[in-house]
């Protein structure tokens, strides 16, 4: 999955520890979601998006093509 969490976190001049704090989870969480190793949690990702005033779809895209609907 594909995000701007980066972007986003320097934007606030904030480490990678300042928003783990913020989120309740570890700093290497964080690392991992800034290098697309981890998708967050749905709960981690209305948390990340409730922090930054964005929707999830503005910080988070996949990064695969959506699979065809069952028939």
């Amino acid at each position: 999955m594909k995000n701007c969490l980066a972007e986003l976190r320097e934007e606030k001049n904030w480490s990678q520890g300042d928003l783990a704090d913020q989120l309740g989870v570890s700093r290497q969480t964080i690392n991992a979601l800034e290098r697309g190793k981890y998708d967050p949690s749905l709960p981690l990702a209305f948390k990340i998006a409730r922090l930054f005033k964005r929707s999830i779809e503005e910080i988070f895209e996949p990064d695969e093509k959506p699979s065809k609907p069952a028939r």
